[in-house]
């Protein structure tokens, strides 16, 4: 007899619980500006990182697979845009800092942060801004975005780690892409070489992911925190928590998630990618420019805020500061 009320008391914590995570996802909204952030509650758990040799499209540096625990985190709903990037170029909203303000999670005066300078070519390559995500940044300005906006506002933001942004893809799924092991339904959730027409295109159009992230398949590919090391995995695998391979150098980096150029294997939970050289191979700058990939107008990124807020020290370490 008490089984069946044990059931509805059990479904019933279920769906509070999923309430109160649905409740912390927020907006942060720009000053003077009609610019917003829609940030998505990433939970707290642990997920299997990488891909198994039976997958289609797997490679080596995705194994072995291996357990990962990650702690709660927000996450952009969707890849930062030119309406957000310009933001930062131009730094009309600068002014604006003190009431901007929403968290005391940085103390930072904005004029400290450093601006990536204007490029000297439309680096949007005409495929469009308004809703459009942003491209071409190196990693750096990427990092450097993440400190302007964590001074705006007084939320810390950084760019994820590897381990974070796998998690957050799969949204608790094993399988290669977030909706399923092959890639038939592809078209329903990214925009890549076999729909996108060669070019991006505006954030949100396609299905989001189980846990609400749009284009986290496909559009452009997406910055992470860690250097890129094909031999990472061996590392980890009997586990890690909240991983992250520490950069020594500017090459190579990891990318994330897939691009609008690439193949259906590209776009899978567990692909990766590191940066090289050759993305600024047409800058014809000496020397060539700390912000700007003039060769790589398939990378964009998204920005993450952890629950728990790092140490002084430690937001200086990913912005960059090393």
């Amino acid at each position: 007899m008490l089984i069946k009320p044990l059931r509805n008391f059990f479904i019933l914590l279920c769906c509070c619980s999923y309430w109160v995570n649905a409740q912390q996802d927020y907006v942060e909204t720009l000053p003077e500006t009609n610019q917003t952030l829609r940030m998505v509650y990433i939970p707290k758990g642990e997920f299997i990182m990488g891909s198994g040799s039976k997958e289609q499209g797997h490679l080596a540096d995705e194994a072995p697979q291996h357990p990962v625990q990650i702690d709660a985190f927000w996450m952009a709903e969707v890849e930062i845009t030119w309406d957000l990037y310009t933001l930062f170029m131009e730094r009309s909203i600068d002014k604006y800092q003190n009431q901007a303000k929403n968290g005391n999670e940085v103390a930072l005066e904005v004029d400290a942060v450093s601006g990536a300078t204007t490029p000297y070519v439309d680096m949007s390559f005409g495929m469009g801004t308004d809703g459009y995500p942003a491209v071409c940044m190196t990693q750096l300005a990427a990092a450097k975005f993440c400190e302007w906006l964590s001074a705006m506002t007084g939320h810390f933001y950084r760019l994820p780690t590897e381990a974070e942004w796998e998690y957050a893809c799969r949204a608790g799924s094993s399988t290669a892409y977030s909706f399923g092991d092959t890639p038939a339904n592809l078209d329903d959730y990214a925009w890549y070489e076999g729909n996108a027409a060669d070019a991006y295109h505006k954030v949100g159009q396609k299905k989001p992911n189980p846990w609400g992230l749009y284009d986290m398949h496909g559009n452009v590919a997406e910055w992470t925190l860690d250097a890129y090391d094909a031999k990472q995995y061996k590392k980890n695998k009997k586990g890690a928590n909240n991983p992250i391979a520490l950069p020594s150098s500017t090459y190579p980096r990891v990318v994330r998630g897939g691009s609008w150029m690439d193949r259906p294997g590209r776009l899978r939970s567990a692909a990766r990618r590191g940066s090289t050289k050759k993305w600024k191979q047409r800058d014809p700058q000496i020397p060539k420019s700390l912000w700007w990939h003039t060769d790589a107008p398939f990378v964009g990124f998204r920005v993450v805020r952890p629950v728990t807020t790092p140490t002084l020290k430690e937001q200086k370490f990913y912005w960059q500061y090393n």
